[in-house]
């Protein structure tokens, strides 16, 4: 699977200027925890978090208050606490890989990105959707792109846990591996097997 094939489009974005009190107010709304920063021709710049939103903005409780120190946050607009540049990836990224480096950098939102345009971003929730879609879905969506590579009633489909098995009536060796291609490009694939034909 590819990045193109599970991302959010179109994405919710903010601009630079926009105040750190509306982004905040944006990510409560809409329940995200991050949202990509763009300029004027939708290029990222940046991408503003949840963390980046509150940090050192809720004020201690005023009766220790005199115990604390710490510094307050001055910063106004997203350009100010936004991370920059942001970790994007392209439409054509291999699922697998994009997912391997969003859980080693502990980041819960990648943005998709044709060029520098912002095209897409693929969440944590994203990837836990294909992970949840249902077995009869998935079989459904293999038997489709096997009868577009082969034709009608060549194949039989089963589908448990995300784990497909294809009985293949001519069992080609050639044809097999096309088989387990299409077949875990399907969202929800987990792994894909070729077996003879079906009893």
């Amino acid at each position: 699977m590819r990045a193109r094939d599970i991302m959010t489009t179109p994405v919710v974005t903010v601009r630079p200027d926009t105040t750190v009190k509306a982004a905040a107010a944006l990510l409560a709304e809409r329940g995200f925890t991050a949202l990509p920063v763009v300029d004027d021709d939708e290029a990222l710049v940046g991408i503003v978090t949840e963390a980046d939103l509150i940090h050192q903005r809720i004020p201690p409780d005023p009766r220790v208050r005199a115990r604390h120190t710490t510094p307050r946050a001055t910063s106004s607009t997203v350009a100010e606490v936004m991370s920059s540049p942001a970790v994007a990836a392209g439409p054509g990224a291999d699922l697998t890989e994009l997912t391997a480096a969003l859980l080693k950098a502990r980041h819960r939102s990648v943005p998709i990105v044709d060029g520098s345009r912002l095209v897409g971003i693929i969440t944590r929730r994203d990837l836990l959707r294909v992970l949840a879609r249902s077995d009869t879905d998935i079989a459904r969506d293999v038997r489709h792109r096997l009868e577009i590579y082969g034709g009608p009633g060549r194949w039989a489909v089963q589908v448990h846990d995300g784990v497909v098995t294809v009985a293949d009536e001519y069992h080609d060796v050639t044809d097999d591996h096309v088989a387990v291609v299409l077949a875990e490009a399907v969202p929800g694939v987990v792994r894909a097997e070729v077996s003879g034909p079906a009893e």
